[in-house]
């Protein structure tokens, strides 16, 4: 049984965390197949928005598979674990996929698989979720990108109190906390999604793009961005103003339709 199931659906891709019996632990393979199938989508550059979930209805995933052992790695992967173990690379390809990342958290979450979450662009949960990072319980330092991580979406007095704490937050406080953006009933979890998902991929691939390159820009630069980023950005800006896809959304506003965006 494939620990990932991916699926394709007019240019939303979801991603299925597929270890139902281990509460959807985070496998070092499972990371693995994260890292490569988002690579592959970017290459295709038509899956314009990625939802993350798990598989069954009690977990989004328990947290990293310290005992799981990868097997059957392409030679391509093998060389970018050499700088990266599996966690930080999966962790790092959903932070930089080019287009927007949901987390439908529906179930719980604690550890690496809240990482997971919070590396994502928008966290939806089901109203009835529990989250978690457990690493001091366990005597563990968690490693610093991932506190960096929780620190761009929480702030860093959040992120103090869920780590020294340690402590399980139900719904209602992780939504208080930003934790997660929206709480659904578990019955509308993904039809909202999914919707969310649609209201994305109906504007322009280029703009959409273009401003989470520069979100990514400001949040690895402390909001100060370096004279690199800041001719990067500007020509992500003149690249959507020449495209034709705003002249098709010029056209559509005219005519009052929808547009028809293609991505150029």
């Amino acid at each position: 049984m494939s620990e990932i199931i991916s699926q394709l659906d007019n240019h939303v891709g979801t991603l299925i965390l597929n270890r139902p019996e281990k509460r959807n632990a985070l496998s070092q393979s499972l990371l693995i197949d994260i890292h490569v199938t988002l690579k592959e989508w970017e290459e295709r550059g038509d899956v314009w928005t990625v939802i993350i979930k798990g598989a069954g209805d009690r977990a989004f995933s328990s947290g990293y598979d310290i005992v799981s052992i990868p097997t059957n790695i392409p030679p391509e992967i093998q060389e970018s674990l050499k700088n990266s173990n599996p966690l930080e690379l999966a962790l790092n390809s959903v932070k930089q996929y080019p287009y927007p990342v949901i987390a439908m958290i529906n179930g719980y979450a604690f550890g690496a698989g809240l990482n997971l979450a919070i590396c994502c662009d928008m966290r939806i949960a089901v109203d009835t979720i529990k989250i978690g990072m457990p690493p001091a319980k366990l005597g563990l330092v968690y490693y610093p990108e991932g506190l960096k991580h929780f620190i761009e979406v929480l702030g860093i007095s959040k992120t103090k109190e869920i780590f020294f704490t340690a402590r399980t937050y139900k719904s209602i406080q992780a939504k208080e906390m930003g934790i997660v953006d929206y709480l659904i009933p578990e019955k509308d979890l993904s039809h909202f999604t999914y919707a969310m998902a649609d209201d994305i991929v109906s504007n322009a691939p280029l703009s959409i793009c273009g401003t989470k390159k520069i979100f990514n820009m400001l949040t690895r630069s402390n909001f100060q961005m370096s004279a690199t980023d800041m001719i990067e950005a500007e020509r992500l800006i003149v690249d959507a103003f020449n495209s034709d896809d705003l002249k098709e959304g010029q056209m559509a506003f005219l005519e009052k339709r929808k547009p028809c965006f293609k991505g150029c």
